[in-house]
């Protein structure tokens, strides 16, 4: 019989100091350091920075600081550290995911939707491919922020993932809707589905409300934080997993489709 394994994962719902990214290293590393045993670290998109589309100034190269410091948080907690920051390649900009596992070895995913009404189109470059990473047997694909708008992105068609996970710097004033696609996200694509927000009121005056979150495949809430900065692990279960698959097998009838980019 196939081992059922649980996932323990840790969201990191924190303030961010603007353009900052000394202070919000020692932010994060101090409430990492917290943590109870956990097998991945979830921290916000451009956590280092805040939303900033001060690339030029604020990019850093896959070699920083900010990279090393997640090599050094994995290796110390025997844990996948993720989050997003500004990264320069090769003359161009990213909003780059970075998964930082604890042997050192890392994946990463480039945004593939730039928030055009903030500018980002025009500051950073798009990815182009998904990412989908294991983790003790769980198939995982992250993704930031305004990709939550684009469900036919993260379609789960055929079953490729088992955990989505949106990072985010998601405004207070579109709370109802980071809420509502987060849990839709986890019913259509039968998987897990986990939001990590950040939360204070940035140099630009925007205010985030946090609503951190995770859903299982019913869409029913694991864990859910509001405006308050917050440092919860929740446990997913594999045998919901696995039973929910098998009793409401709806990928099957799923429509197959190609994305060209």
């Amino acid at each position: 019989m196939k081992q059922m394994v649980d996932l323990r994962v840790s969201l990191l719902q924190l303030d961010l100091v603007w353009h900052d990214a000394t202070a919000n290293r020692a932010r994060f590393q101090d409430k990492i350091q917290q943590l109870p045993e956990t097998d991945l670290i979830i921290l916000p998109e451009m956590f280092t920075t805040g939303f900033s589309m001060d690339a030029p100034a604020l990019a850093e190269e896959m070699t920083g600081e900010s990279v090393a410091w997640m090599r050094q948080m994995a290796q110390e907690r025997n844990a996948v550290v993720m989050g997003s920051l500004i990264i320069t390649e090769n003359g161009n900009y990213y909003n780059r995911v970075v998964w930082m596992r604890p042997d050192s070895t890392f994946a990463q995913y480039d945004k593939r939707h730039l928030f055009r009404m903030a500018g980002e189109c025009e500051a950073y470059s798009p990815g182009t491919e998904k990412l989908i990473v294991d983790l003790k047997g769980w198939k995982i694909c992250p993704l930031v922020c305004y990709d939550l708008r684009f469900p036919v992105w993260s379609r789960n068609t055929p079953i490729a993932y088992d955990v989505l996970i949106y990072i985010a710097s998601w405004p207070d004033r579109r709370r109802l809707a980071w809420r509502t696609l987060l849990r839709a996200r986890a019913i259509e694509n039968l998987a897990y589905c986990i939001g990590v927000n950040r939360v204070g009121t940035d140099a630009k005056g925007h205010a985030y409300s946090g609503d951190s979150a995770a859903y299982n495949l019913l869409g029913e809430e694991l864990t859910y934080h509001e405006h308050e900065e917050a440092v919860t692990t929740v446990t997913l279960s594999r045998q919901h997993l696995e039973e929910t698959r098998q009793k409401l097998p709806w990928d099957i009838d799923a429509d197959a489709f190609t994305i060209h980019v």
